[in-house]
C-alpha cells in the first residue's frame, strides 16, 4: 500500500530556538560536481567518537581505492579505507580539523592517478543475522555525516520488538550547508532504498522523514521516491528553526516525545539517523562501497558556491582551490558557523564530519564585539532548545564551579550555540561550556585511573599473601609428611627420641605441679577486712604487686582448668625442646599462615564492601544533524 496518506502532516514544536540569516540560496542552486582527485590525501585514523582506528598498512605499500587502511579498534570505533588508489607515504601526526590545532595519526597517500578500485561485491544483508550486519558496516567505515560521526552500527538492532519510529533527520537546519538538500534532490531514489533496508534492519513500524519548510525541491524528490514504499512512511515538513535538526529536538516536532536527560531515545521507540547516512549504508550494502567521500557544501568568500563529492582525505586547500577561493579570505570554518570551528590551516584533510566549509571575509563575517558583563536579561534560557539556564551554567564554569554545572545538566547541552547568537552581551557561551565539560573529563579520567591504579596495588598485595600462604601450607605440608615417616619408622633411634621427648613432657608437667603445690603452702589467702583502714597512697604507689590468689583458694573447677592449661603449656614447651629445627620450622610456618589466612579474609571483606559501594554509583550526544 502507498502509505503517503496514512498520516497527517503534523508537527509539535520544541522550546526555544533562533532563526539566523539562511544564506543557503548561494550553494543550493548547483548539482553535485564531483572533486579533484588530489595528488596528496591525508586521511585522519580518527573518523568517528570513540578509540582511533588502528593501521594496517606500513610505509611504501601500495593501496587501492576502498582498501580497508585502518581496522576499527573496539566496539566504539570504525574502519577507515583509502579514498584512491597510490602508495602510502607516511604514518605519522599531522593536523587534523579540530580547533585544537594539535597532531593526530594520519596515513598519507600519493595518489597514482588511477583510481583502481578494489573488488566490490553486493552484502546479503537479507540472509544475514545482527551481529554480522552490524560489523559489516563497522568494517565499511559508516558512521553519522550530520556532524557527530557516531558509529552507525551501534544504533541498529537496540530494540528487540523493533522501533515504534525510525526518524529520518533531513532537516540540515544550520544556515549556509545545503549537502543534504542537494543530496535529496538528486539521489532520492537511493535514500529511499536505504531507509527501505533500515526499516527492515529495525522493523520499524513507521518511518518520519523531517524536512524544513525551505527545501521545497528536496520535499518534492523525497514524496515522489517514497509513493512505492509497503510500509507506513511519510515526509513531514516544518517550521524552519534552528535547531531543529538536532536528533532530540527532531524527535519532539515529528512524534511529540521528549528524550528525558540521561535516556536514550531507543528506550522511547525513536531511532534517528542522518539522511547522508542513510545514503551511504544504502551503498555499502548494495555496492559493496566504504565510506570514502562525502558531499561537503563549499561557499563563503569563492566565486562558485556548491556542492562537491570530495575523497575523505582532500586537503581542505585543494577543495577551496576548486571553488575559486578568494583572497581576502581572513579563515575558515570547518562545519556551520553556529556548531561548526575556525581550522588551523588549509593544510588539513577532510574528515567524515565535514559537511561545509566556509570561506571567512570581513563583509560575511564582522569582527564580533568585544564581550561584556553577564546581566542576566534570560535571551539565552528562552533560546535554548533544551531548556537549560545558560546563565547559570555560564556563571559555574567561568568560577570553575563544575559540580554546580552538572547538577544544573551540563551535559544535556547539545552546543548549538542558540544562546550565545541572541546574547546582548557577546558573550561566547559555548566556549564556556566546553570548558567545563572537558574540564569535567579529565577529573573523571584522572579518578579512573587512581581508582585502576589503587585496584592493582591492591591486588598486587593480595596476590603476595596468597603466594605467601601457599608458600607455608607446602612446607608445613612437606614438614607434616616428614614427621608422619618418622612416627612411622620402625627405627630404633627414631623411637629412642620418642621416648626422650615423652619423658621430657613427663618431668616438666612434674615440676609444675611441685611449684604449684609449693605456692599454695607458702601464700595462703588473707580474706579482705571492709573496715581496715586505706592504704595511703604513697604506700600503694610503691607497694609491691600483689601476688595472684594460689590455686588452693580458687573454685576447684577453675583450679583445674588452670593446672590443665599450666600443663599443656609444659608439655608444648618440652615438646618444642625436641624437636628438630625443621619441624620447629614447619611449626612457625602453619602460625603464619594462619595470621596470613585472616589477613586475606579481612582484605576481602574490605574489596566486597568497595564493589558494592561502586554498583551502587551511576551512565549520552547527538547534535544538531547527527
Amino acid at each position: 500500500m502507498n502509505a503517503r496518506a496514512a498520516l497527517a502532516v503534523t508537527f509539535f514544536p520544541f522550546h526555544g530556538g533562533v532563526h539566523p540569516p539562511e544564506h543557503k540560496d548561494e550553494s543550493s542552486g548547483s548539482p553535485i560536481v564531483a572533486g579533484p582527485i588530489p595528488a596528496t590525501l591525508v586521511v585522519p585514523l580518527h573518523q568517528s567518537i570513540g578509540n582511533m582506528a588502528k593501521a594496517l598498512v606500513n610505509v611504501g605499500d601500495h593501496v587501492l581505492k576502498g582498501q580497508m587502511i585502518a581496522a576499527a579498534d573496539g566496539t566504539v570505533s570504525a574502519a577507515v579505507h583509502a579514498p584512491t588508489s597510490g602508495r602510502v607515504v607516511s604514518i605519522s601526526p599531522q593536523r587534523v580539523p579540530h580547533p585544537s590545532g594539535l597532531l593526530e595519526y594520519c596515513i598519507t597517500i600519493e595518489s597514482d592517478g588511477e583510481d583502481r578500485w578494489i573488488d566490490r561485491n553486493r552484502f546479503d544483508w537479507r540472509n544475514a543475522d545482527g551481529r554480522a550486519i552490524r560489523d559489516y558496516l563497522r568494517d565499511m567505515g559508516v558512521v553519522g555525516l550530520g556532524g557527530a560521526v557516531f558509529p552507525s552500527h551501534l544504533k541498529i538492532g537496540g530494540a528487540k520488538d523493533g522501533l515504534d519510529t525510525l526518524v529520518i533527520n533531513a532537516a540540515e537546519c544550520e544556515p549556509f550547508i545545503t549537502c543534504d538538500d542537494r543530496l535529496m534532490r538528486e539521489r532520492a531514489s537511493q535514500v529511499v532504498e536505504g531507509i527501505k533496508i533500515l526499516q527492515a534492519l529495525l522493523q520499524a513500524r513507521e518511518v518520519l522523514i523531517g524536512v524544513e519548510d525551505n527545501k521545497p525541491e528536496a520535499i518534492d524528490a523525497m514524496r515522489a521516491a517514497i509513493a512505492g514504499c509497503d510500509f507506513k512512511i511519510e515526509v513531514v515538513v516544518v517550521p524552519t528553526l534552528y535547531p531543529s535538526g538536532g536528533a532530540k529536538q527532531l524527535i519532539k516536532l515529528l512524534t511529540n516525545k521528549e528524550v528525558p536527560s540521561g535516556v536514550r531515545s531507543t528506550d522511547l521507540g525513536v531511532q534517528c539517523f542522518n539522511v547522508a547516512t542513510v545514503y551511504t549504508i544504502y551503498r555499502a550494502i548494495e555496492h559493496g562501497e566504504p565510506v570514502i567521500s562525502r558531499v561537503v557544501t563549499l561557499t563563503g568568500n569563492v566565486d562558485r558556491p556548491g556542492n562537491v563529492d570530495a575523497l575523505i582525505g582532500t586537503p581542505i586547500a585543494d577543495l577551496l582551490a576548486f571553488a575559486g577561493n578568494k583572497a581576502d579570505s581572513d579563515s575558515y570554518i570547518y562545519g556551520g558557523p553556529m556548531m561548526g570551528f575556525e581550522i588551523p590551516g588549509t593544510d588539513v584533510g577532510l574528515s567524515k564530519a565535514g559537511n561545509c566549509i566556509i570561506a571567512k571575509s570581513s563583509g560575511l563575517f564582522p569582527a564580533k564585539p568585544a564581550e561584556m558583563p553577564c546581566i542576566r536579561c534570560g535571551k539565552c534560557a528562552d533560546a535554548c532548545p533544551a531548556e537549560l539556564q545558560p546563565m547559570d551554567l555560564y556563571w559555574f564554569g567561568k568560577s570553575k564551579n563544575f559540580g554546580k554545572a552538572q547538577e544544573r545538566n551540563l551535559f544535556d547541552c547539545i552546543e548549538c550555540g542558540a544562546c550565545a547568537y541572541v546574547c546582548p552581551s557577546n558573550i561566547q557561551l559555548v566556549d564556556y561550556f566546553r570548558f567545563s565539560k572537558s574540564e569535567i573529563w579529565a577529573a573523571e579520567k584522572s579518578k579512573k585511573a587512581a581508582d585502576q591504579a589503587r585496584e592493582r596495588h591492591e591486588f598486587r598485595q593480595f596476590r603476595e599473601e596468597r603466594e605467601k600462604r601457599e608458600r607455608a601450607e607446602r612446607l608445613a605440608a612437606k614438614a607434616a609428611q616428614k614427621h608422619d615417616a618418622a612416627a612411622a619408622s620402625s627405627d630404633p633411634a627414631d623411637a629412642e627420641r620418642a621416648a626422650k621427648i615423652k619423658a621430657a613432657m613427663e618431668r616438666a608437667a612434674a615440676k609444675k605441679a611441685e611449684a604449684a603445690a609449693a605456692q599454695v603452702a607458702a601464700d595462703p589467702i588473707t580474706p579482705l577486712d571492709p573496715d581496715a583502714t586505706a592504704v595511703p597512697v604513697a604506700e600503694a604507689v610503691s607497694a609491691p604487686a600483689p601476688e595472684p590468689a594460689p590455686v588452693s583458694q580458687l573454685d576447684p573447677e577453675k583450679a583445674e582448668r588452670i593446672r590443665a592449661a599450666m600443663e599443656k603449656r609444659a608439655a608444648e614447651k618440652a615438646e618444642l625442646e625436641a624437636m628438630s629445627p625443621e619441624e620447629k620450622a614447619a611449626r612457625e610456618a602453619e602460625k603464619k599462615a594462619k595470621i596470613e589466612a585472616a589477613m586475606a579474609a579481612a582484605a576481602a571483606k574490605k574489596a566486597a564492601k568497595a564493589a558494592e559501594a561502586a554498583k551502587a554509583q551511576g551512565d549520552q550526544a547527538d547534535g544538531p544533524g547527527a
